[in-house]
């Protein structure tokens, strides 16, 4: 049901009154602020701010994020309706018309890398990237998804589409396996810490770790010695993967995208996501996905093996929407 709110800033936009629409928002979002703190604030006054960053000029919509309207009145990086507001202008606006006009360091990282993931190249020294996560996507990053499928696609009025987590998405590929004994779970594993991160928020999902190949991780979580199962590479496992690490709707696909590269440093061995140790991990890195009858709608099931260190990690877990 449309609100009378609603329908007088919808009226408000298709006049272009955009200042007048800003103005709005930040009363609102200070005087949610006072009865419920940023956190509710963020959440109670987000579809005024998915309109703005949806609709409004670029010059107007960066100002959601500008503090320059006084305490409580600017929206943070955790501010959502059907995402986060920073990936809505982030699918509106290319870098070019955003890079001069955003300030705040945390939106500014985050709308970059979404810009990233769509499909631009900002690594042409125009920003820089102090986590050395690349702003260019790597061929083995761009190889594997569907069309329009690597950031939510926002509508007008509030709402989103975006690709639902599967892996394995069917059995196309996969065949009968019978399964090694389990290895050994090793314990204590910086990489195996940065893999539950990118997939903490998923109560769902467990992650093991063990000295030995793919299998004898998958053993470890499967359900039992016979699976539905087989090899694909890492490009075709890498959109599950950063769409594990989307927790909720406050986050957005450059979180998922961040985190794998921390984890895959972290398997790496190197002590930050170093692109060359990065790239020789995933040229020989072996990946293994399996089936569980027992799978809900979302799912993931993957175990990807170093085979220079000898480990192998598993990623399964699965729920129902």
């Amino acid at each position: 049901m449309i609100t009378y709110e609603e329908q007088r800033h919808r009226a408000l936009a298709g006049e272009g009154r955009w200042s007048e629409l800003l103005g709005v928002y930040r009363q609102a979002r200070a005087a949610a602020v006072v009865r419920g703190g940023e956190d509710w604030a963020g959440v109670e006054t987000a579809p005024l701010g998915h309109l703005i960053a949806y609709a409004a000029p670029p010059e107007l919509a960066v100002r959601l994020f500008d503090p320059d309207g006084g305490p409580g009145t600017a929206a943070g990086v955790a501010d959502h309706d059907a995402g986060p507001l920073w990936e809505v202008l982030a699918t509106r606006h290319s870098w070019l018309r955003l890079a001069p006009l955003l300030t705040p360091a945390p939106v500014r990282r985050l709308v970059a890398h979404t810009r990233v993931l769509i499909g631009e190249d900002l690594s042409y020294g125009a920003e820089s990237a102090p986590e050395g996560v690349p702003l260019l996507l790597e061929p083995w990053e761009s190889a594997g998804w569907g069309e329009g499928a690597r950031v939510r696609e926002y509508l007008p009025s509030g709402g989103s589409c975006s690709a639902l987590l599967t892996l394995p998405a069917s059995r196309e590929g996969l065949g009968p396996v019978t399964l090694p004994a389990p290895g050994a779970r090793l314990r204590g594993q910086r990489a195996t810490r940065a893999l539950a991160a990118l997939v903490g928020w998923a109560d769902w999902a467990e992650v093991a770790c063990v000295r030995g190949p793919a299998p004898q991780a998958v053993a470890q979580l499967a359900p039992g010695a016979r699976v539905t199962g087989g090899y694909l590479s890492f490009a075709a496992a890498y959109p599950a993967l950063v769409h594990a690490g989307v927790a909720d709707r406050s986050h957005g696909s450059a979180h998922g995208r961040l985190a794998l590269w921390r984890a895959l440093a972290a398997m790496a061995g190197a002590d930050g996501p170093d692109r060359a140790e990065v790239n020789a991990l995933v040229a020989r890195m072996r990946c293994f996905t399996w089936c569980d009858p027992a799978d809900g709608l979302r799912h993931l099931h993957l175990a990807v093996e170093d085979p220079a260190s000898g480990l192998s990690w598993a990623v399964s877990g699965s729920e129902e929407l």
